[in-house]
């Protein structure tokens, strides 16, 4: 650990410094893994080089060393999300909106943890194509609706849980193109029929790879028929929540899902004798707060499982809110007939952007007040 960067105990990058080469000795990672591994540790430390700043005031110094970027440290994605929440709140029509989660049956999480990027993509597919399909039935809908979708592997306790978020327009375009058809007030969709098709939808896609060669199988996973049985026995979950008021509320609410990694600090409340203590709430049965107390080694197990494949969209959009739509998008805008929201971050650099969001200038001088840090060496990584 540098020392001039002390990291504070209840700290991802701390955990992963005093434990990690203890849990590499022990456990193979993937090269995506190994990469978020080593960017994590190193971020805001020497190692990724930086530069001294000094106020042109008093002359008072300061090293701000450079950070990782990497999309699965909790320390880097908080103004990501500020920014892109700002930039597609400018692009969504103004009404309200539904939060619905589509989430898989345990029975496949080890062909999907064995199958990422494959099996991740039809999940997204599955999830688009049920919402077409029932939106579209003049039965409950009958409009062409769209959605953002967001893609999360993990539950509270930072076990294997893949699951979609979508936030979705409560209504829909027309098939004509000449009007907005409205939801009922606080239902979407029935969720009993979008369990089945999406049991139904993915499955299919599913089978049509399990009767090739190019999908890993898991050495305990029973035939394609007695899976597809197990599979069929069960209610898929999924679940919808009231409709938020519109995109400035729905966008703020999803912006706490899109550039969220699987634990933040905040959430690491003790490090101590090769244990980590978490923070977690268990939704199935309550809304408290719980402590989970676990090794060292589990702890890092449990977080690198949901570091992506490389260059893999964990955000994705469709139907009316897709960019080939953008036509449609604007349709929808003229029907619905509301101010539509400003861009405000647009252009902005960080620095900006935080003066915006804090009220504060990161340049100014923590010592005097008066004067701006300035930069005045740069220091090479170490």
């Amino acid at each position: 650990m540098n020392a001039l960067n002390q990291r504070h105990p209840c700290d991802l990058a701390h955990i992963l410094d005093a434990y990690g080469e203890q849990f590499l000795a022990k456990h193979q990672l993937c090269s995506d893994q190994m990469k978020a591994f080593y960017a994590i540790r190193q971020c805001r430390t020497a190692a990724m080089g930086g530069h001294m700043n000094r106020c042109d005031n008093c002359h008072h110094s300061r090293i701000a060393y450079n950070s990782c970027r990497n999309r699965n440290c909790n320390k880097c994605q908080y103004i990501k999300q500020l920014v892109w929440v700002d930039k597609l709140e400018a692009q969504l029509p103004v009404c309200r909106y539904f939060h619905m989660v589509f989430t898989i049956p345990p029975e496949l999480h080890k062909l999907f943890y064995l199958n990422q990027r494959l099996c991740y993509t039809l999940l997204f597919k599955a999830t688009a194509q049920t919402l077409q399909k029932v939106s579209a039935n003049p039965k409950f809908l009958g409009a062409q609706t769209g959605a953002v979708a967001v893609l999360h592997t993990w539950g509270q306790a930072l076990t294997y849980h893949p699951h979609i978020h979508m936030i979705i327009p409560a209504g829909g375009l027309s098939e004509d193109g000449t009007e907005w058809i409205n939801t009922r007030k606080n239902f979407f969709l029935p969720v009993k029929i979008l369990s089945k098709i999406f049991r139904g939808v993915l499955w299919s896609m599913l089978e049509k790879h399990l009767a090739s060669d190019k999908i890993k199988i898991p050495d305990d996973m029973p035939s394609c028929i007695a899976l597809k049985k197990i599979l069929y026995q069960k209610n898929w979950n999924v679940y919808a929540k009231k409709s938020l008021a519109g995109p400035q509320s729905v966008l703020r609410y999803l912006g706490r899902y899109t550039h969220r990694v699987a634990i933040s600090n905040s959430r690491i409340k003790a490090v101590e004798n090769g244990k980590v203590t978490i923070a977690w709430k268990d939704y199935r049965i309550d809304l408290k707060n719980r402590l989970l107390t676990m090794e060292s080694e589990e702890f890092i197990g449990r977080f690198m499982r949901h570091v992506l494949p490389s260059g893999f969209y964990k955000i994705r959009y469709y139907g009316l809110l897709a960019s080939a739509n953008t036509s449609k998008k604007q349709q929808c805008v003229a029907l619905i007939n509301q101010p539509v929201y400003t861009s405000l971050l647009a252009g902005m650099s960080t620095k900006q952007v935080l003066i915006i969001v804090t009220g504060k200038d990161p340049d100014q001088c923590s010592k005097c007040k008066k004067g701006k840090m300035l930069p005045h060496t740069i220091l090479d990584p170490v």
